[in-house]
């Protein structure tokens, strides 16, 4: 795959992480970055792009918030920071021919970069959309943004994500993406 390739819906997932309500707590702008990662999920959704998410050690920190959790049934723990030690995770990028991943969630310098590290190295593409990660501090959000580009991941939005995944303004799903971005 080239650098340049755009990371549409075919060949792609997309993997929310840790949205838990004790990590979120701490986050600036919470109602906003779980706004963005919901955008995702339905958007994702809609135009038929697999979806995972994961919680780390929900015995202490939680469940994932009730809006994700009411749309990502399946929501496996996990105890490394990374997301590809979850085994079935990966066995399903594997038998589903996913080529590229776009990560949201939190906290962006720990879990996400970890994961989005774990990815590149496994020979995947990765999309970080910038407005749908958080951190506790916003100069561990700049760095983590700045390392994963520099490391080979496409750093985005929200909105630039699902507009790509969409490719065209003639497909049925259009009209509803539009309106999830207004």
């Amino acid at each position: 795959m080239r650098s340049t390739e755009r990371l549409t819906a075919r060949h792609g997932g997309l993997l929310v992480v840790d949205m838990q309500e004790k990590l979120l707590a701490a986050m600036p702008e919470r109602d906003a970055l779980i706004g963005q990662v919901e955008r995702l999920v339905r958007g994702a959704g809609l135009l038929g792009v697999p979806i995972w998410a994961t919680e780390q050690y929900p015995k202490g920190l939680g469940p994932t918030v009730p809006s994700l959790a009411a749309l990502i049934a399946d929501r496996p723990a996990k105890l490394t920071f990374h997301c590809c030690a979850v085994p079935r995770f990966m066995d399903q990028l594997r038998t589903r021919e996913i080529q590229h991943v776009t990560l949201a969630g939190v906290e962006a310098h720990v879990c996400v970069a970890q994961t989005a590290l774990e990815l590149l190295d496994g020979g995947f593409r990765v999309q970080v959309p910038a407005d749908a990660v958080g951190s506790r501090r916003r100069l561990d959000w700049e760095f983590c943004l700045r390392r994963l580009e520099h490391a080979g991941a496409t750093v985005s939005t929200t909105e630039a994500v699902l507009f790509e995944w969409l490719e065209t303004a003639d497909r049925p799903e259009f009209k509803e993406i539009s309106r999830m971005v207004r």
